[in-house]
């Protein structure tokens, strides 16, 4: 999985678990994509302090996740219902289009 869609889906998943300030500067850093360095002068504080910050971040959301795995289980069923969603194209009438809608609904839901 591309890092940044991994890191995103870490934090979709466990960023409540950070404190405030922890969301703050990982929002900043990782999604905005903001530099170490553009964070640290916005905040006053050295770059080293923002990278500890997002590094200890990261590890504790992993952390998160090698206890629960809601990420892979997402990941996992959304592929699920990608590969029905694809038999079910393939199939033609009312029970087909009645899958489908299903597999949308579900992909709403995840």
């Amino acid at each position: 999985m591309e890092e940044l869609l991994r890191k995103t889906l870490l934090y979709d998943f466990y960023g409540e678990l950070l404190t405030a300030h922890q969301r703050e500067i990982f929002e900043e850093v990782v999604l905005n994509d903001t530099s170490f360095s553009e964070a640290a002068a916005s905040g006053g504080v050295s770059r080293q302090s923002i990278h500890e910050l997002v590094r200890k971040c990261e590890k504790q959301l992993e952390h998160y996740e090698d206890c629960l795995h809601m990420v892979e289980r997402f990941v996992k069923l959304r592929s699920l219902v990608r590969e029905v969603q694809e038999k079910a194209r393939r199939l033609s009438g009312e029970e087909a289009e009645a899958v489908l809608q299903l597999c949308t609904q579900i992909m709403e839901e995840l």
